[in-house]
């Protein structure tokens, strides 16, 4: 996989994608579907299709202190503990002798990806990461999940770099549990999930909308099955937008999971790589206007390998500057999924 560093003379206009092959050694049982054939499909798929203003850069390792701001002690030691072992951290997180490299090694890509774009070393960012992160709770490991790659990313943005508003958005299609409950009581990162449900983990009701100081700044889009590109985009272009442009973000951050994709083994949603295309079209859009340009994407789930390869690479063209396909109508379930996260988000937002 490409790892050439970040030259002096680099245009910050380029899409900067950070990646290593050492987040392959995380390798869970045989058939595990987050498995490192993941980040070989989108690495063949850049690879023989390269997008012209994009680069590559390797990923450093976070360190203690950093995941510490989400993580609590006893359980990066207990992380820790497990370095050059088998281990099982979580019955649905199972370690290598590899994973704990590379759980450090994923949590550093999101923030060297910040970095560089609050920074000015790129436009735009895509971490190329596994394992996932957004189900890691403060205190556990939890669905496929060790350290919670985002919410460092954001934390990193807040207070090594000095940014007072992050939004975190997460279209992955399984709900983003530790990503919300790390900033649930907070007004500085607001969290927008969309998501199926009923589903795994079973949380993100769109009366999930925060605590004490930070009701209103998490937003849960709650989604039957079967939804599909025009959906999404009526979500995003609906409920999204107008919260976002009141929020006036400093940073935008995106779990970016493919497994809503139509092909997904994981899911029972149709979106296309189209239709991702048009989600980030949407992201860049807001994070043009509002943000500077600033918006990174980590990715989360996807375990059809076509799907996810060709989804992440939709995405990457489309930050790299492609204009991003249409979205499509929405059906009458995108339209009532609309209608019923407005009306739980109504007193925090003008629509």
């Amino acid at each position: 996989m490409p790892a050439t560093m970040l030259p002096s003379h680099a245009m910050a206009h380029d899409t900067l994608l950070v990646c290593d092959d050492r987040m392959l050694g995380h390798e869970q049982s045989p058939h595990h579907p987050e498995s490192p054939a993941r980040l070989r499909a989108i690495r063949d798929k850049l690879q023989s299709q390269p997008i012209a203003g994009t680069r590559w850069q390797s990923a450093t390792p976070a360190t203690r202190e950093q995941v510490l701001r989400v993580h609590h002690p006893i359980y990066v030691d207990a992380v820790d503990r497990a370095r050059g072992v088998a281990f099982d951290l979580d019955p649905d997180v199972l370690l290598a002798p590899g994973s704990v490299d590379a759980a450090y090694l994923a949590a550093g890509a999101g923030i060297a990806a910040v970095e560089a774009v609050v920074g000015g070393a790129a436009r735009r960012a895509f971490a190329l990461v596994r394992p996932p992160g957004h189900h890691a709770e403060h205190s556990m490991a939890m669905g496929f999940c060790v350290f919670s790659n985002i919410a460092a990313a954001a934390e990193h943005a807040r207070v090594a770099l000095g940014l007072s508003r992050v939004l975190v958005i997460d279209w992955d299609v399984h709900h983003g549990n530790g990503t919300q409950h790390l900033f649930e009581g907070r007004r500085d990162v607001l969290v927008f999930n969309t998501h199926q449900s009923p589903h795994y983990p079973g949380t993100g009701a769109a009366g999930e909308v925060g605590s004490g100081d930070g009701r209103g700044f998490t937003v849960n889009v709650p989604l039957p099955g079967g939804l599909g590109d025009g959906d999404y985009a009526a979500i995003y272009r609906d409920l999204l937008t107008p919260i976002a442009e009141q929020f006036a973000p400093e940073l935008i951050l995106v779990s970016a999971g493919f497994d809503p994709h139509r092909d997904d083994p994981l899911g029972d949603m149709q979106v296309t790589a189209d239709g991702f295309a048009h989600l980030c079209g949407v992201v860049c859009d807001l994070a043009d206007r509002l943000a500077d340009g600033r918006v990174v994407l980590l990715l989360e789930g996807g375990y059809d390998l076509r799907g996810l390869a060709d989804s992440v690479h939709a995405c990457t063209a489309v930050l790299a500057g492609s204009t991003p396909p249409g979205g499509g109508p929405a059906s009458p379930g995108g339209e009532a999924a609309v209608r019923r996260a407005r009306a739980a988000q109504a007193p925090f937002w003008r629509f």
